[in-house]
């Protein structure tokens, strides 16, 4: 028996525009998403390190709800039950039609499905980064803050010199594979109805039963998706590898 794959079918007309509406909602989702969790973990840091241990107590209440609970799940309150206690006019004015909304490649943001999705993955992996970070934090050696304190460094100063560049550095693969996780998890969101690539690889399922052309596509484009980020995530540490390499290379 040969298999007989019509790629045809996924890579023209309808189909093709359903990939690519899909591929760059999964994109536009991502990028909301990480931008969001970044801030979160930014703010969840200095409560940790600055809120003492009310701070402390509120951030572990956090990570522990966050990561112990099904990301699907949290998306279906989000949606369907925090989504329906928020303001009746707020929800009419989302639900409206907004040029703002629309993002390049047609991709409309301003909508109950994109923005509980970006909402969800956002604070759901910030509390993951929350403790990447906190562990690269841990992992600077004391004598580093204590060479610094000597200095006149204060709290704030140090932890800005000293420990979040060295913290950084120590967590950053996983960090970064914390950010790929969140562009993977973004096909959980196909379970609210919002178009991603997943969401419309399976609708071309439907649509002309090209399932396994659609999905091949589909794996194709994230696997793409996520060489592209790293690359991109890990470009500053190239390029101060490179320059530590010319200053060597100038001081010889």
């Amino acid at each position: 028996m040969v298999l007989h794959l019509d790629w045809a079918g996924v890579l023209s007309g309808q189909p093709a525009q359903w990939i690519t509406s899909g591929f760059l909602t999964t994109i536009w989702v991502t990028v909301a998403g990480t931008v969001l969790a970044t801030v979160l973990t930014v703010l969840l840091l200095a409560l940790r390190l600055a809120g003492g241990k009310a701070g402390r107590s509120v951030v572990a209440v956090w990570v522990s709800l966050f990561r112990n609970t099904p990301l699907l799940v949290q998306l279906l309150f989000w949606y369907f039950a925090a989504w329906n206690v928020l303001p009746l006019s707020f929800r009419q004015y989302v639900n409206d039609d907004h040029t703002f909304s629309i993002l390049p490649g047609d991709v409309w943001w301003f909508t109950p499905e994109f923005l509980s999705s970006a909402w969800a993955l956002g604070l759901f992996t910030a509390a993951f980064l929350v403790e990447e970070i906190q562990a690269g934090l841990h992992a600077v050696p004391r004598g580093q803050v204590e060479a610094a304190q000597s200095q006149g460094f204060g709290p704030l100063a140090l932890f800005r010199w000293v420990l979040l560049p060295q913290g950084l550095q120590n967590a950053w693969q996983p960090v970064v594979g914390q950010y790929l996780n969140l562009m993977k998890l973004s096909s959980l969101a196909t379970g609210i109805g919002l178009g991603e690539l997943t969401y419309q690889t399976r609708q071309i399922e439907s649509f002309n039963a090209h399932a396994l052309e659609a999905f091949a596509i589909g794996s194709a484009l994230y696997l793409l998706l996520g060489l592209v980020m790293s690359v991109l995530f890990n470009l500053p540490r190239h390029w101060r590898a490179l320059r530590r390499a010319a200053g060597v290379q100038h001081d010889r």
